[in-house]
């Protein structure tokens, strides 16, 4: 007799192998390979069930909106991201990695709700009620209606949750959660689903809004099963340099609002503190020297003014170094190779540095226009005045392209009191260099026609 084949199959892709596996081979996730024979059988019909007047379908135009207004956290900038506030019933995941700020955030989004008076169940999995409220006494996040538990055990939040029946529950974070009903330790793919897909049906059922803590990855992405961000309404990320202190956080899944808003923060020694004005961070301090030049970068519908140095030095090597901070390097480069063929601005035998302030990282085309002028005043000592702004792409035949936003980038950068804008109109890099000569005055007039 034949010996009977067992087939295991991944429960998130569906990928089939004759042996069990760790790691499924199609999707790459851990854990999801399960034996598929319990799923041979006979397929058993489902019977449509009778529906009852409140449940049955109705017009779109008839269901309500008042159940689904947001309710703001008192963070403003949070706000922005969420898109006006907090939906009951909603789902939201926060994720980012180690020693970000997500914990000290969502304290004080717990603190502001609880002074509103509503109560707030904060549930630790990682630090003990103590350790909560050392953190809560340094912020000033202290209240009679913000309740502390430190439970790994779904069973025991679930218990919590009916207890103290909050308006509000917070989990750090979903990872180290683990419900009895799965297989395996916290942190496994079974795990977090089952623990995310019960808190999310509480959500849903009491219209609790519930803001679940993850865990990401080596690569950046959220740890666990993709499932997770399919099954909550939002997903945000926070990030930020550790080495300033500057955070951002993006919305990069909103069933209730935008997904290009950026909320803009700043670690203290108090805690974390909404920066509303972003602009200052990102520029120097009223000196002037050669080098500079201030552009206008899109995060996500905000326009904040990032301020590009660059300084240029005379080399006896035989390569010249290239050092970039903040800036694709390789679009330095290009920038290098359009300066000498177009505007006849040779840099290939100088040591080249591009930075810009604040630690922000410029991705767009739009701050080519910026970086080029920056280079040019610093390889003929010139010195672009603090009312100067400039955007652009920069092509390969030296025209200055157009980039996105054109408009709300001028508007911010009069409002902030840049009198002399530099754009796509110029129509190429050598009308803009002009431009950046005529702005900063007759001290360099001697030295840019010499090269023209």
């Amino acid at each position: 007799m034949a010996k009977p084949t067992s087939t295991f199959k991944c429960t998130e892709c569906g990928w089939q192998t004759a042996k069990w596996a760790g790691r499924c081979g199609e999707c790459q996730q851990w854990g999801t390979v399960v034996d598929a024979a319990a799923e041979v059988g006979i397929v058993q019909r489902v019977s449509a069930t009778t529906l009852s007047s409140d449940r049955s379908a109705r017009p779109i135009t008839e269901a309500s909106e008042g159940d689904v207004s947001h309710w703001p956290t008192g963070i403003d900038e949070f706000d922005r991201v969420l898109g006006g506030g907090i939906v009951p019933g909603a789902a939201i995941l926060l994720s980012g990695e180690p020693g970000v700020g997500k914990s000290t955030l969502l304290l004080e989004v717990a603190a502001k709700a609880a002074k509103a008076k509503s109560r707030v169940l904060y549930v630790s999995a990682e630090e003990s009620v103590n350790q909560v409220k050392l953190r809560a006494r340094r912020t000033g996040a202290l209240s009679d209606n913000l309740f502390l538990a430190s439970e790994t055990d779904l069973a025991v939040v679930l218990g919590q949750i009916d207890a103290v029946a909050p308006e509000l529950l917070i989990v750090d974070s979903v990872q180290t959660v683990s419900s009895p009903l799965s297989d395996g330790v916290a942190g496994q793919p079974s795990q977090v689903r089952e623990v995310a897909q019960t808190l999310i049906r509480i959500a849903k059922e009491r219209g609790l809004p519930v803001l679940l803590v993850g865990h990401v990855t080596k690569d950046g992405s959220i740890a666990g099963p993709r499932l997770l961000e399919h099954l909550v309404d939002v997903v945000c990320h926070f990030e930020g340099d550790r080495h300033t202190s500057l955070r951002f956080i993006r919305a990069l899944k909103n069933r209730f609002g935008p997904t290009d808003e950026v909320g803009c923060f700043e670690m203290t020694g108090d805690g974390i503190a909404e920066v509303p004005d972003p602009s200052t961070l990102f520029l120097s301090r009223d000196i002037t020297v050669s080098g500079t030049c201030v552009t206008v970068s899109m995060e996500g519908k905000r326009a904040l003014p990032v301020e590009i140095q660059a300084l240029v030095l005379e080399t006896s090597a035989p390569n010249p170094r290239r050092v970039t901070n903040g800036v694709d390097s390789s679009r330095v480069a290009m920038l290098l190779a359009v300066l000498d063929q177009r505007a006849g601005i040779r840099l290939h035998d100088k040591d080249i540095y591009v930075s810009t302030v604040g630690g922000v990282r410029l991705t767009e085309p739009g701050a080519d226009l910026a970086i080029a002028i920056a280079l040019a005043s610093a390889s003929m000592g010139y010195a672009v005045p603090h009312n100067f702004a400039a955007f652009g792409e920069i092509s390969l035949a030296g025209e200055v392209r157009p980039v996105s936003a054109a408009r709300q980038r001028t508007s911010e950068a009069t409002r902030l009191g840049y009198k002399t804008i530099v754009d796509a109109r110029t129509g190429s890099i050598r009308e803009a260099l002009e431009l950046a000569k005529r702005s900063a005055g007759s001290s360099f007039d001697r030295e840019l026609d010499s090269v023209f």
